[in-house]
């Protein structure tokens, strides 16, 4: 099985960035556990800051499911939910923080009706629950 992890911006910041939000676990951390967790998955991991990088990771990805973490395009991208109701393969959307708790702007989601299932405010766990999600549905 082959799983694209994808970062949108400011993603590459987490364990520094608002640590009370985002937590203090960095990308790097997250993978290892997640690669020990599930070593017989290869898994991709792309982060970007720049929507058409983040467009092109998924068309491009040839492979069984995508996590996306699409940060703050999520609130704004119609091409990056474009783009996700294209895919062929299974989306899943993470969200480390609750998203419905924030800021107004950030409530809305642009990429939940397009995904097969959304994980919101569960912190960097939500990665691992995205995988359990994947790898439970590969074997359905």
């Amino acid at each position: 099985m082959k799983i694209l992890i994808l970062n949108g911006p400011n993603l590459n910041r987490l364990g520094t960035r608002k640590p009370e939000i985002y937590g203090t676990q960095t990308m790097a951390q997250i993978l290892l556990a997640i690669q020990r967790q599930w070593p017989e998955v290869f898994f991709t991991y792309v982060q970007s800051n720049h929507e058409g990088d983040l467009i092109d990771a998924i068309q491009d990805f040839d492979g069984d499911g995508i996590i996306l973490n699409a940060g703050g395009y999520t609130h704004t991208s119609v091409a990056l939910r474009d783009a996700v109701e294209d895919c062929e393969v299974p989306v899943v959307e993470v969200h480390i923080s609750d998203i419905r708790q924030r800021e107004p702007f950030r409530q809305q989601s642009l990429l939940t009706d397009v995904c097969a299932h959304s994980i919101i405010g569960h912190g960097t766990k939500g990665y691992e629950e995205a995988v359990l999600y994947l790898v439970s549905a590969d074997k359905r």
